[in-house]
């Protein structure tokens, strides 16, 4: 009995210093650290409270009181060489990039953009540049939709409903950073059963201005300005715009890929 107590002492010590070890080792701020049976998303925070129903990605609703609840609104405006510049304007919220991965709290976050209700980007400030590519790979769309999302990743919500703001692309109207209406020329075509209204014609172009292709067709297609090598997905029934400065003279053609159209010519002098 008396040699059995040293070795219990011993295990004692052991086991305690091995325990202050792995506390030492997990490293980083403890706010990454998850509840155990929980996931990433779902590390909850000591604010709101957490639904079982989720954004419609895969991210759970963390509910808030409509009083001092964070809110957003959304404005999109053509680019002037290059897709669109997205503006989000925030109510009650901080976007805190550093603290991306940690526990909720009030009114911090970062902000998730959904083309057409597919997830897009993560966006950790106001301003966003959304390039033509972009739209491109994520198969194009129209409606954008912008949500705020807390740093474990869950959707904040007031009375079960995300909190979230939508823009359309193709009703965005140039901004200050724009060029001015009386500096673009803008070319509006529509393809219906393999044929382009108004016929193929030519578009004079004076070097440096902007031009912006405003195209709708009725399936699936690719547009591509040559010479410039811009391109856009044309989703079926959807009005498309595509915007570039006409930075270089020559003669360059509008197309469609998959139906082989001649959409115009640009003729830029």
């Amino acid at each position: 009995m008396n040699r059995a107590r040293p070795a219990r002492t011993v295990l004692a010590l052991l086991t305690a210093a091995v325990l202050a070890l792995g506390a030492g080792a997990c490293g980083g701020r403890p706010t990454t650290h998850h509840k155990p049976g929980t996931s990433h998303a779902e590390d909850t925070g000591s604010n709101g409270r957490l639904l079982s129903t989720d954004d419609g990605n895969g991210h759970r609703l963390r509910q808030v009181g409509a009083d001092g609840a964070p809110g957003v609104s959304i404005t999109v405006r053509a680019d002037s060489e290059d897709g669109w510049n997205v503006h989000l304007t925030v109510r009650d919220f901080r976007f805190t990039p550093d603290s991306v991965g940690g526990a909720a709290l009030a009114g911090r976050g970062h902000a998730q953009l959904f083309l057409d209700g597919h997830p897009l980007a993560r966006v950790y400030g106001t301003w966003f540049h959304l390039p033509e590519s972009l739209l491109s790979a994520a198969g194009g769309g129209t409606r954008l939709t912008v949500g705020l999302y807390a740093d474990d990743h869950t959707a904040w919500a007031v009375g079960s409903t995300p909190v979230r703001a939508a823009a359309t692309l193709g009703d965005a109207s140039p901004g200050a950073d724009a060029t001015p209406d009386e500096n673009t020329t803008t070319v509006e075509l529509a393809i219906e059963n393999g044929k382009v209204s108004p016929a193929p014609g030519r578009t004079e172009i004076k070097k440096g201005r902007t031009v912006r292709l405003r195209i709708r067709s009725d399936r699936d297609d690719t547009l591509h300005v040559h010479g410039y090598d811009k391109k856009a997905t044309l989703p079926a029934g959807r009005t498309v715009t595509l915007t570039f400065t006409a930075d270089r003279t020559g003669l360059f053609e509008v197309e469609t890929h998959e139906s082989d159209l001649l959409l115009t010519q640009l003729v830029v002098r």
